[in-house]
């Protein structure tokens, strides 16, 4: 049981601290009443970690977002620009 409260307290700097404040206070319990709760501390970090590396995979999608849209603004204005440039001759 050691392991399974070393890994809810020391699970990865993307845990907010109130939670891994809760993980310090469990792993100070009496073993009967850790045993039962390790497993739902152990649910709530992870779900903590995968809310991070979803919202980490979410800004870089937007990021490569404004990219595109960046890129896809300037092929249009040089298609205009063609466009009016072929008009006018």
């Amino acid at each position: 049981m050691k392991s399974s409260s070393n890994s809810s307290s020391n699970s990865g700097a993307h845990v907010p601290e109130d939670v891994k404040i809760l993980a310090e206070k469990v792993a100070a319990l009496p073993n009967e009443v850790r045993g039962e709760l390790l497993p739902l501390l152990e649910k709530v970090v992870l779900g903590a970690q995968r809310r991070h590396e979803t919202l980490m995979l979410l800004r870089e999608a937007i990021t490569q977002l404004r990219l595109d849209m960046k890129y896809l603004i300037f092929d249009l204005e040089a298609t205009r620009k063609e466009r009016d440039a072929n008009q006018i001759q």
